[in-house]
């Protein structure tokens, strides 16, 4: 039997929307929360290209290395510190304004030291011990004064001096937390805030580039150029790509939060392992990524960028 051209055409017509619809992705993502993690071993920070823009990197303070040498401005009295609620860190310490308060890594509680002068002083206030009262629901046995090298007195709690960040504008602002993986903010004990249960996959709003997608760990979730989403998934980051860019493991589609549902699906790698999209592109993180906040793969190699919540990179050229 003959084929009329107008069947064809038809036939034609559905296998193509067939492809479209049924190609992006060859699994529906359901694995469980529980055993989502990222394949691919972590590597030491390193780049897959020029590194780009991002915080977290250089001196270890935070700073970009452009701050000014002068003295830092004195810092405005912390007045009462009270407790704040932060849906990603839980409990967090701040200060009369509402300004968050964090601790460093290269401090030490016993005894008490400050380890941040010049430069990092600059970009990290220490918080005045002066008039420094416990507000509810913090122990006022915990706060203490340490002398520093300019002989001022900052504040400590639980025996680590205080500081706030000179990025945070807002009251609430959490823009210092993992800064250099060194900086985090403080919990009520002096304790670093930790953070909360988060699903599988969700969104937070970084002070630079807006909501962006973040996995379990909080962790920064980025795109490769490279890849393609139509007609299928494809990923072209492999063998030492991989190693910087771990691909992130299928997540189920209800363990998720604010990311867009259309085109939230696992695929099949090459080598038979899954891994996840948002929108139909494969999605990754970054080893050069430290701590939750840290967006140093942004814009590395002009190929990678954080992943929108409906997949589409932040910051790339048009």
């Amino acid at each position: 039997m003959k084929t009329s051209w107008r069947t064809a055409s038809l036939v034609a017509t559905a296998a193509s929307v067939l492809v479209l619809t049924t190609a992006c992705g060859q699994g529906n993502a359901t694995t469980p929360s529980s055993a989502a993690q990222n394949v691919g071993a972590t590597a030491a920070a390193g780049d897959y290209g020029s590194v780009g823009t991002g915080t977290g990197v250089g001196n270890g303070y935070g700073a970009d290395g452009s701050q000014s040498s002068s003295s830092p401005t004195p810092a405005s009295p912390a007045g009462q510190l009270s407790v704040a609620t932060n849906p990603e860190l839980g409990k967090v310490l701040s200060d009369e304004s509402g300004l968050t308060l964090y601790r460093f890594d290269a401090d030490t509680a016993k005894p008490p030291k400050s380890n941040c002068d010049g430069d990092c002083a600059t970009t990290w206030p220490p918080v005045p011990a002066d008039d420094a009262t416990a507000g509810a629901g913090i122990d006022k046995a915990l706060l203490g004064e340490v002398t520093r090298a300019d002989g001022t007195k900052q504040l400590t709690v639980g025996g680590w001096p205080a500081y706030r960040y000179a990025k945070d504008l807002n009251a609430g602002d959490v823009g210092g937390q993992g800064v250099g993986g060194k900086w985090f903010a403080l919990a009520p004990d002096g304790k670093k805030a930790k953070l909360s249960d988060l699903p599988g996959l969700s969104t937070r709003k970084d002070p630079e580039l807006g909501e962006i997608v973040v996995d379990k760990n909080g962790m920064t979730v980025y795109r490769f150029l490279k890849d393609k989403a139509w007609p299928e998934s494809v990923s072209n980051c492999t063998g030492a790509c991989l190693e910087k860019w771990p691909a992130v493991a299928p997540v189920n589609a209800n363990d998720t939060k604010g990311v867009q549902k259309k085109g939230l699906m696992g695929f099949t790698r090459p080598d038979g392992t899954k891994q996840m999209t948002v929108n139909c592109w494969p999605i990754y993180t970054f080893s050069g990524d430290s701590a939750p906040g840290d967006t140093n793969g942004q814009g590395v190699g002009g190929t990678w960028y954080a992943v929108a919540p409906d997949g589409k990179p932040v910051g790339a050229p048009k």
